[in-house]
């Protein structure tokens, strides 16, 4: 483990000495080749997500005729997210692929996106993720050190334990289940009467393994990606929450950038979402089609008790000065018949 972090220090300064460089070469509008750009994620390079991203850095460099090379650094080598959106924050990186509940710790107004229940349903995501309300998003952060540039579905997050299926609230009582470590989903677990235990991702597997948490929620892709189906062998389509994955980058450094660069950076993350899409639905399929195969049994849920459950938040959501206008805006926009994902 010394080790580990031994080699992530040598790699963080390596990586802050070199962003010096791609800074200048941005800022002197030429330099002796291509200016380098660096994206940090913590997926593994067999997720859904990599690929997008790869996709991305494809496109970028496509598109910028090779004036702009991309590194990817997966699988939280630069460390955690919250390290991650720091990184990008001092300029160490340019980019950043996290989840909107980590920039809840950097940005009060992110934390609607956590909000259980928030979203009727993926036509509604979509639909508000392709608004002005998410732009809004993204450009809140930008007094702080970075912005948004588009979202990438993260899947629909539900329970899963061990050997209980999570069918009513009730089932949670007593429960230690792992969280994120973001206020609104800590309150969520308690409102539901479980016991929120925040903890890293990486950890998630051996804390099930060993019984040092009951279970944890997530999406199905989690039970195959992270082998998290090997150890957790009941799965209860909860739906509490739709929370998309943020790419952020460095505002300083977009603002170095020129016009046109900017605008073909813009068109790729565009692009690498839509692309994303499909990616992300065949992986949803795939990862619950070989789940059953090793075991995990997967179970409907009456939603409502689940809902009711959670109503004080939303009522706190709804009057929170941060919150308030985005929560009527998002819900708004859920009317019946008046719903269109892309």
């Amino acid at each position: 483990m010394k080790n580990y972090y031994g080699i992530r220090i040598v790699l963080l300064l390596v990586i802050t000495s070199l962003w010096g460089c791609s800074a200048r070469a941005v800022e002197g509008g030429q330099g002796d080749g291509p200016v380098i750009m660096r994206l940090a994620h913590n997926q593994g390079e067999n997720h859904p997500i990599h690929t997008s991203l790869s996709e991305f850095a494809r496109l970028v460099e496509e598109k910028t005729e090779g004036s702009i090379d991309m590194k990817l650094y997966p699988g939280g080598q630069l460390g955690s997210e919250r390290e991650a959106i720091e990184l990008t924050q001092t300029g160490a990186i340019d980019f950043a692929k996290v989840s909107a509940s980590t920039l809840e710790n950097f940005s009060e107004e992110y934390s609607v996106l956590s909000l259980p229940y928030l979203f009727d349903d993926k036509d509604h995501f979509y639909k508000v993720m392709n608004s002005g309300i998410a732009e809004e998003l993204y450009d809140a952060t930008r007094d702080i050190g970075f912005k948004g540039l588009t979202f990438y579905d993260s899947g629909t997050r539900n329970f899963y334990t061990k050997d209980t299926p999570i069918l009513h609230p009730d089932d949670l009582q007593g429960m230690k289940v792992r969280v994120q470590p973001t206020p609104t989903t800590i309150e969520m677990i308690e409102l539901m009467g479980g016991a929120p235990t925040p903890m890293p991702f990486g950890e998630v597997y051996t804390s099930l393994q060993q019984g040092v948490i009951d279970g944890t929620e997530n999406n199905e892709t989690a039970l195959t990606d992270a082998n998290h189906g090997e150890v957790a062998k009941e799965y209860s389509f909860s739906g509490h929450a739709i929370v998309p994955d943020i790419l952020i980058i460095n505002e300083k450094k977009w603002n170095q950038l020129t016009e046109e660069q900017r605008e073909l950076i813009q068109e790729a993350a565009d692009e690498s979402t839509v692309f994303h899409k499909e990616v992300w639905k065949e992986a949803v399929e795939s990862a619950i089609e070989k789940s059953k195969e090793n075991g995990v049994t997967f179970h409907e849920v009456d939603l409502e008790p689940f809902i009711q459950a959670v109503q004080p938040l939303h009522e706190e959501f709804a009057t929170k000065e941060s919150t308030t206008d985005y929560y009527k805006e998002i819900r708004e926009l859920s009317v019946d018949g008046n719903k269109e994902g892309e």
